[in-house]
């Protein structure tokens, strides 16, 4: 007795019989199967994580120093007049070069505040014009932003900055590849005091001393959106910097600590 679930397939037999094509399996009708190459693409779409961006680009993409009694503070989103002024004035008082990242529409707003950072002895970097997620930006888009801030500090101080630090630590594979044919450091940092969230003096002090090590780079702010409250930097920066150097810790620029020039 014929079997009429099976009929069409075995009309499609029948006809690849009588014309000489070879059949066609049942499964890579309707299912044909994904090759090794079609993953590939796949797998190669995925966007890298930044622990894999530091493996890659090591020479470029640093997240801290060697393993020296050294110490770089890094100050980001200056100049800012509410806050900038005070951790200067706490860092002049110690006798400590630090390293500050500026916002470039910044810097233009507030010229002399980018002017004493760099008369007291302190390295500039490049940490955008306006402040945006690069990772979700393009090449062109993050090399504006980049050559934008540079053309106004140096304007204000004479030299281009060789360090970027991008705004929240993060950047993507082309615009790194980018910065590192341009001859570029980017910076990020390994000790995170988190005191954008307004933390307390003690708080701030704790995330930075628990944290630190020999060649470490202490991301902390010296400016910050309308609302930022600093005030637990700026009271806890004066103990952080004495406990420090009580535990036999230099404190140094990123230049410094790194090896680099600060200029391109």
């Amino acid at each position: 007795m014929f079997n009429f679930i099976k009929a069409p397939f075995a009309m499609l037999i029948c006809l690849a019989l009588a014309t000489g094509m070879a059949p066609i399996s049942a499964r890579a009708l309707p299912y044909p199967e994904s090759t090794s190459s079609d993953q590939s693409v796949i797998a190669e779409a995925k966007p890298m994580t930044l622990g894999e961006l530091r493996r890659k680009y090591s020479e470029t993409f640093k997240f801290n120093g060697p393993e020296v009694k050294q110490i770089a503070l890094t100050f980001d989103d200056v100049p800012d007049p509410r806050f900038t002024p005070k951790v200067l004035d706490v860092l002049k008082k110690h006798g400590v070069k630090a390293t500050f990242f500026v916002v470039g529409s910044r810097a233009k707003k507030h010229p002399e505040l980018l002017r004493r950072i760099h008369r007291e002895g302190h390295i500039v970097g490049n940490h955008s014009y306006s402040h945006p997620l690069f990772k979700k930006k393009s090449a062109l888009e993050f090399k504006n932003e980049i050559e934008r801030t540079e053309k106004v500090i140096v304007k204000l101080i004479g030299y281009k900055p060789r360090f970027i630090r991008p705004p929240y630590g993060e950047i993507n594979e082309e615009q790194l590849r980018w910065a590192k044919k341009q001859g570029y450091k980017i910076v990020n940092w390994n000790v995170d005091s988190l005191d954008w969230k307004a933390l307390s003096k003690e708080k701030v002090k704790h995330n930075v001393l628990s944290a630190v090590g020999p060649g470490s780079i202490v991301l902390q702010h010296a400016g910050g959106g309308d609302g930022s409250n600093l005030t637990g930097t700026i009271e806890a920066l004066p103990d952080i910097i004495r406990t420090l150097r009580n535990r036999g810790y230099h404190f140094v620029t990123i230049p410094d600590l790194l090896h680099e020039q600060k200029a391109l």
